[in-house]
């Protein structure tokens, strides 16, 4: 999992709507208040209509990365695609840094894409003719910074995502996982505020895909960037997210930390995502912690973000329980063998 969520909101979505076909505009003001997906999704195919996205709304908190998934056709890819305009939303306020990009005319939104905005897609989109230099430096030419500028700060993405020395390589001569650094570095290079990343990894080979994640986390650790990353695969959503969104036919059904999704799945939905994933990979020392007693011994203490599958070897060699520990270093409680046994063995009830 990555950092800690701050309280600085840096993107916010309110009651978003993206609805395909005639009259769709007209549509939201009659359905705006039904709370019944299946309702929603009725009222609208009688009248011609598909609905996409349906009255959705969150914040991503400064540093945080936020995970939006759910089946193919959720809506996942369009949510994305709305929030950084690519597609024009039906309804609903988007804003980053408490400007609204709806209320934006074509140059202004120009401007938050190329200087706020990052953006990774599954399908790497660089340029055969370039080398990774110039791929890498596409969106500070087209900027309008001199070569010279553009160039030094290519080279320091470049050297950030591990491919020193490939400068004058072109795309044909990487393979897919060099590829994909490539964009991500080139959508790094804008230094943005807010970073999009569409299943940037679903189109690598498994091996590959964890180095990418392991190699995403990395970043997000040195860049501490407000991230929203789409995937449908909730094992890596685990991996990655502060706080995963779970959409179903355009709908929220669940924000929650991951944690909490396979804790406390809001309804049978979501408890299908959950139902094959190992607690021991999930389940954190913070949530089953018990009351603290006795002295803090410094070496035998945990932070709170601690899964079981990294306590057990822990608590295998120690006769004590271990403190846990917040961000902070204050103790918040304490896990034993007993606490553990205890969340693994509800995996099977």
């Amino acid at each position: 999992m990555a950092t800690a969520i701050s309280k600085s909101i840096r993107l916010s979505c309110r009651n978003l709507w993206k609805i395909f076909g005639d009259g769709a505009e007209r549509a939201v003001s009659s359905i705006d208040n039904m709370g019944d997906p299946d309702e929603v999704i009725a009222t609208l195919e009688t009248q011609g209509l598909i609905p996409a996205v349906c009255n959705v709304s969150f914040d991503v908190h400064e540093g945080e990365i936020f995970v939006i998934m759910g089946l193919s056709g959720s809506g996942k890819s369009t949510i994305i695609r709305c929030l950084s305009r690519l597609i024009e939303p039906t309804a609903g306020s988007i804003k980053v840094d408490d400007k609204d990009l709806l209320g934006l005319s074509d140059r202004e939104l120009i401007e938050i894409r190329r200087n706020k905005m990052g953006m990774v897609f599954q399908n790497f989109g660089l340029l055969p003719h370039m080398t990774v230099l110039d791929n890498v430096a596409y969106p500070l030419r087209v900027q309008g910074l001199p070569r010279k500028e553009r160039e030094k700060r290519a080279v320091k993405m470049i050297e950030l995502v591990g491919l020193n020395g490939r400068e004058s390589a072109f795309p044909r001569e990487l393979s897919g996982g060099m590829q994909q650094r490539v964009g991500i570095a080139r959508s790094l290079a804008v230094e943005p505020d807010v970073w999009f990343l569409d299943e940037p990894f679903s189109a690598l080979d498994p091996l590959i895909r964890r180095q990418m994640q392991d190699e995403f986390l990395r970043l997000q650790d040195v860049l501490q960037k407000s991230i929203v990353f789409i995937t449908h695969d909730f094992l890596e959503a685990l991996r990655v997210a502060d706080r995963i969104c779970i959409l179903r036919e355009g709908h929220v059904i669940q924000i929650d930390t991951p944690t909490n999704i396979v804790l406390n799945p809001a309804d049978n939905y979501v408890a299908e995502f959950t139902r094959d994933v190992p607690r021991a990979k999930v389940v954190t020392a913070g949530s089953i912690a018990q009351p603290h007693t006795g002295v803090v011994d410094d070496s035998h203490t945990v932070s709170i973000h601690t899964t079981i599958e990294d306590l057990l070897p822990r608590l295998a060699n120690s006769n004590q329980p271990l403190v846990v520990l917040d961000e902070n270093t204050n103790v918040v409680g304490q896990v034993n063998e007993r606490n553990v046994l205890r969340a693994l063995a509800s995996d099977n009830q």
